[in-house]
């Protein structure tokens, strides 16, 4: 009977010798990534952007939201899988990581399909519901601060459309959600928001141990 195997840094470097390699501008983005405070913790790992990549297309998505941009590689590899006339809205609070974003999406050709929004994600997530109303958006990425997870969920679940899905990073935050000793603001929050997917009518969620977590949420058709 088959289990889940442990993803070590053998069998990581093993997946990245047979996935596609990343191009001249993502491997330049993730080099300069990697010299910032915390740059290699908070960039998503390659296969988890070609992941994204792939649902984008899978599903079709021509409408994007990102909740947290950061240095704007996972940005960057969603808004290549856009269609024609597609576009990605990105939410971040820290004009210097977007900054640095903004050039690579540049190099790459992209960034006439990412539209940046500066500011309290909160904020800007109950600005777009009043923009373009409830339904609006084809899938969602959740990638910011952990402990606003509930609330980005909830909000999110609003913007997505009937059929659309939402994808929350780090739902297995390290391994600290079984961890009994870990109680702070950040855990917790993850915690409560993997409860609220378990029990939501509206989405049917399925946690995948990948990277750091990832799970996916489809929101019920109406």
């Amino acid at each position: 009977m088959a289990t889940q195997i442990a993803a070590t840094e053998e069998l990581l470097a093993y997946i990245e010798s047979v996935s596609r390699p990343e191009d001249e501008v993502l491997g330049a983005l993730r080099e300069l990534t990697a010299e910032l405070p915390g740059g290699t913790a908070m960039q998503v790992p390659a296969a988890e952007a070609r992941f994204l990549s792939l649902l984008i297309r899978l599903t079709g998505a021509s409408t994007v939201l990102e909740v947290g941009t950061f240095t704007g590689y996972s940005a960057l590899c969603m808004a290549r899988a856009l269609p024609e006339g597609g576009r990605l809205t990105t939410c971040e609070v820290n004009r210097k990581w977007t900054d640095i974003a903004a050039e690579f999406w540049e190099r790459a050709g992209v960034a006439d399909r990412i539209d940046l929004r500066l500011g309290d994600a909160h904020e800007t997530l109950a600005g777009l519901r009043q923009q373009g109303g409830g339904g609006s958006v084809d899938l969602v990425f959740i990638d910011a601060d952990k402990k606003s997870y509930p609330a980005y969920y909830e909000a999110s679940l609003e913007l997505v459309r009937p059929g659309g899905l939402l994808v929350l990073d780090n739902t297995l935050f390290f391994g600290r959600v079984v961890d009994p000793a870990a109680d702070d603001p950040d855990t917790d929050a993850i915690r409560e928001v993997n409860e609220l997917l378990r029990s939501d009518d509206r989405v049917e969620p399925v946690v995948l141990p990948v990277a750091d977590g990832i799970t996916l949420a489809r929101k019920k058709d109406a």
